[in-house]
């Protein structure tokens, strides 16, 4: 953030906060995200509703095109204003910012919340939430809540909605990329096959994380300090993000603790079902949970793409295909008995 872009930002928060001057006292670029740039960011306002100092997050999109299907600020903005108002544990939105002649892409700030997000540290550091049957418990019944949204809702019209079942809808859009792909990938094929002879029913459709993990909420030493990441957010089957948070691919190595790596699916289950007052049915989470696999590989395949091409130079995007042979192998695994 250059000395152009810091007073760029300062005008435009005088005028969104409402106050008579605004100073950046630091700015810090935060780690991780291969899709959006995040800024921890000191303020001093003077004057107005936010008088004195506060801590904030900018965040916005990478210099380069991220996933296709990952919503711009001013969408993930208005998804945080709504989970937000729905007593979801989230950062509280601030102000967002849609002009390109500020800094050059659209913004928004947040307010900052404590503790860390980094998942292979949290699933190895019980100076981190040591109570983990509560932080699994706590996690589901945040889920519930943000499942409690449901279409249609004015707030959120730029949602897709759309008349199959989730899974198929899913399953579609794999099978496209797939087909477009210079590369073969059979076992992903095998498994979106697999997918397709075992989809169930349509059931309800609620407002989905859509990338409700460890890694994308934050963990200090109390326990839970909000969920973050909300750009994959869309219209779903609420049993998507149960299966996307259990599933190994995102447990950081610690693959007994079937919660995201932190804890017992029982647990997490337990504060889900209290909750939103819906049973889980386990023999569907398992289809999620292979589902999961192959939406994350598609990402992998996906964001490897972005370095081979040429469009953006990055060690993390490069190491993310690697992981492709690993996750076709757990997903043999998990259908092989059928």
């Amino acid at each position: 953030m250059d000395v152009t872009q810091r007073e760029a930002i300062e005008h435009f928060i005088v005028r969104a906060a409402e106050a008579s001057y605004v100073s950046i006292l630091d700015a810090k670029p935060l780690s991780g995200g291969a899709i959006q740039e995040n800024w921890l960011v000191t303020l001093l306002i003077h004057d107005g509703f936010w008088d004195g100092r506060l801590e904030c997050v900018l965040r916005c999109d990478s210099p380069t095109a991220g996933v296709a299907i990952s919503h711009g600020r001013a969408q993930e903005f208005q998804l945080l204003k709504t989970v937000f108002v729905a007593g979801v544990k989230v950062p509280e939105p601030l102000w967002l910012c849609e002009d390109r002649s500020v800094i050059g892409r659209p913004f928004f700030l947040m307010r900052r919340i404590g503790g860390t997000a980094a998942g292979h540290i949290l699933v190895k550091n019980p100076g981190f939430a040591p109570d983990r049957i509560q932080l699994a418990d706590q996690l589901g019944r945040e889920l519930a809540k943000i499942h409690s949204v449901t279409p249609p809702h004015a707030e959120l019209d730029f949602l897709i909605s759309y008349d199959e079942a989730p899974a198929i809808h899913r399953i579609v859009q794999h099978r496209a990329f797939l087909d477009a792909h210079y590369c073969a990938y059979p076992a992903l094929e095998w498994a979106l096959r697999w997918l397709e002879r075992h989809t169930p029913p349509r059931t309800i459709v609620t407002l989905t994380h859509g990338d409700y993990r460890t890694g994308n909420y934050m963990v200090d030493e109390s326990g839970l300090t909000g969920i973050l990441d909300w750009e994959f957010a869309g219209w779903g089957d609420p049993l998507e993000d149960i299966g996307w948070f259990c599933a190994k691919c995102w447990r950081f190595g610690k693959v007994t603790a079937e919660a995201g790596g932190i804890g017992a699916r029982t647990d997490f289950y337990r504060g889900y079902e209290a909750e939103s007052g819906r049973r889980l049915d386990h023999k569907a989470v398992h289809y999620w949970e292979v589902m999961a696999h192959v939406n994350w590989a598609i990402i992998a395949i996906q964001q490897a793409q972005r370095h081979c091409s040429g469009e953006e130079h990055s060690l993390l995007l490069a190491l993310t295909g690697h992981i492709v042979p690993e996750l076709e192998w757990e997903l043999l695994n998990l259908t092989e008995n059928d």
